[in-house]
């Protein structure tokens, strides 16, 4: 069976930085949680921030890239640089998604970890820019399908796609 990666705060789960969820209650997401196929995480908690937290923002708009590449920071709303947490959290996504046979991955868009469209710009004023969270890329250069909470048609359509080649 095919699992998917899903973003914890979509499940529920209150790991967002002001300690609560974005439940996602989509009947497909539904229906992946009763077969069995979700595999949640939130890579900032999973590289070591608290909940409760500090908004954070990847600064200048730069996106994931700048981050993993070290040509950009992800700051929170008090100034403290806290990349290596978005860092570590990647890795630990990328590991779970190896660890799983996972090539799927279903992740909170606006996220400066997992947005897949859109990130804030760093100024903390609610402007969005095109582009990804420092999760989304890291498992999208690992040739991981990534997917907002908007798209779960989409990645259905592809789950069914990769179980029918499979043979599943």
């Amino acid at each position: 069976m095919e699992r998917v990666l899903v973003s914890s705060c979509l499940l529920g789960e209150p790991v967002r930085y002001n300690g609560c969820d974005k439940r996602c209650d989509d009947e497909i997401l539904h229906r992946w949680l009763r077969e069995g196929r979700v595999m949640p995480i939130c890579p900032e908690v999973a590289g070591g921030l608290p909940v409760p937290r500090p908004p954070a923002e990847i600064v200048n708009g730069t996106g994931g890239s700048a981050v993993l590449a070290g040509e950009a920071q992800v700051v929170d709303a008090d100034a403290q640089d806290v990349s290596v947490h978005f860092v570590k959290g990647a890795e630990a996504a990328l590991a779970c998604v190896r660890a799983n046979g996972i090539r799927i991955a279903v992740l909170k868009e606006g996220s400066p970890s997992c947005g897949t469209g859109f990130i804030y710009d760093g100024t903390f004023t609610s402007t969005k820019v095109a582009s990804l969270g420092v999760t989304a890329v890291m498992l999208q250069n690992a040739g991981v399908r990534v997917f907002s909470e908007h798209q779960l048609a989409q990645a259905e359509e592809l789950l069914k796609h990769f179980e029918a080649a499979d043979g599943e």
